[in-house]
């Protein structure tokens, strides 16, 4: 679970460790270090030493907040969910509560959000992770914050207070300190009442979901350009909202809608939103990321699993029988990961001449700008390996033969994708 150190994580962190013997769940926490306080390290220390009394394991992780456009607030969840995203766990426990709940719905309505925002945060979510969604729990999300507070004195509990939570600069501290007391003292129900609100624009936006049942990978511009204005402004809003993306403003979603209808074949058109790029390859509109700069080669000493942070993925290799590389043929010399040059050559059928890349790409149905993204495997100055094309015909295991298969799993705007 994600530990603060403030009341609401610190109440979650003691209730799921007293519920842990009965529903028996193995229990750890992370503790994100922003940086941006100068008492930053003192939480740190706090949730250590919290989570070796209470004989939970526990981790930190350092984050690097970028000063963007976006605000200090959204910057740093972003970093921190990142940070989220790389855990390997089975689930993820947040300490969010009712106020939290109806804070975010004020704030998103406030902004102009449509169905999806208004809708808020969910209490059985997922997490979009590099190697597939971490299921995203907040138990605490109809809890109103006075009664955590009880809680937490109730047991004796400790916890820390954040000195920024009184910056009315920052709009969320705004709306908690100024405008709540004074809904709160017009509307006693308030929080109930945008929680209830959230609850139903979560049914309407399933609904809208599925009447757009192509709101997946890949959307047909020809889809698009049918509908009318309304309805692929919708379409494009869900199918963002399909890859954890948050729609953009009005004016920025129809100049994406323009550049999208109006694409000619074969145009090599990016439209960049939120880290991920929008494309449209034949009739289709398609959401990638963008592979970092700097790909130097990377030897293979036989690792079940090679991280490539630079192409945004991870290769694996599985143990297999009849198919992949067969380990013999590798003839000892030096297998290497490297990105695509121009002008390679691979034979995956054997009973058909070695072709290039860029034909073999082309006939797979491959985009233009993946194919540099791709980690080849080579042996020696043989390509052997091309992701979504195969293993060259002359380092395949026979039909008896063991033979190593390597998977190459990369982390798409969508989540995770894998390619043979």
């Amino acid at each position: 679970m994600g530990l603060s150190g403030g009341v609401d994580s610190v109440v979650l962190l003691h209730a799921l460790r007293e519920l842990a013997p009965e529903l028996g769940y193995r229990l750890s926490a992370v503790h994100v270090h922003h940086g941006l306080s100068p008492f930053a390290a003192d939480w740190r220390r706090f949730c250590a030493a919290l989570c070796r009394g209470w004989q939970v394991p526990f981790v930190s992780r350092r984050v690097a907040v970028a000063r963007t456009g976006k605000g200090i607030e959204a910057a740093a969840r972003e970093a921190r969910y990142a940070a989220f995203s790389a855990l390997s766990v089975e689930a993820l426990a947040l300490g969010h509560q009712l106020d939290d709940q109806a804070e975010t719905v004020l704030l998103n309505l406030l902004r102009g959000a449509g169905v999806r925002g208004a809708s808020a945060m969910r209490p059985l979510g997922a997490l979009r992770a590099p190697l597939g969604a971490i299921p995203l729990l907040r138990p605490l999300l109809e809890v109103p914050r006075e009664t955590i507070v009880e809680y937490a004195r109730a047991w004796g509990l400790q916890w820390v207070d954040d000195e920024s939570n009184d910056d009315l600069a920052l709009t969320r501290n705004f709306l908690r300190l100024e405008i709540a007391p004074r809904l709160a003292a017009r509307f006693p129900r308030w929080r109930q009442s945008l929680a209830r609100a959230a609850h139903h624009f979560a049914e309407a936006g399933l609904l809208l979901k599925a009447a757009v049942p192509e709101a997946g990978a890949r959307l047909r511009v020809v889809r698009l350009r049918a509908a009318g204005q309304a309805s692929a402004r919708l379409l494009l809003r869900e199918f963002l909202g399909a890859h954890g993306l948050r729609p953009p403003s009005a004016g920025r979603l129809a100049e994406m809608l323009r550049q999208i209808v109006a694409a000619a074949p074969g145009a090599r058109s990016a439209i960049e939103h939120e880290g991920a790029v929008l494309r449209v390859y034949r009739g289709e509109l398609l959401l990638t990321r963008a592979a970092a700069e700097g790909f130097t080669p990377i030897r293979w000493w036989g690792e079940r699993r090679v991280p490539i942070p630079a192409l945004h993925g991870e290769l694996r290799f599985r143990t297999t029988r009849g198919a992949g590389i067969d380990p013999v043929r590798l003839d000892g010399q030096p297998v290497t990961i490297r990105a695509r040059a121009g002008g390679e050559r691979l034979q995956p059928d054997a009973r058909r001449p070695r072709r290039t890349l860029k034909n073999l790409f082309q006939e797979a149905g491959v985009p233009p700008w993946e194919r540099d993204a791709l980690p080849l495997l080579f042996c020696g100055t043989a390509l052997i390996w091309v992701p979504g094309l195969g293993v060259d015909a002359s380092f395949r295991a026979s039909e008896r033969a063991a033979g190593l298969l390597p998977e190459w799993r990369r982390a798409e705007a969508s989540g995770a994708h894998t390619a043979g």
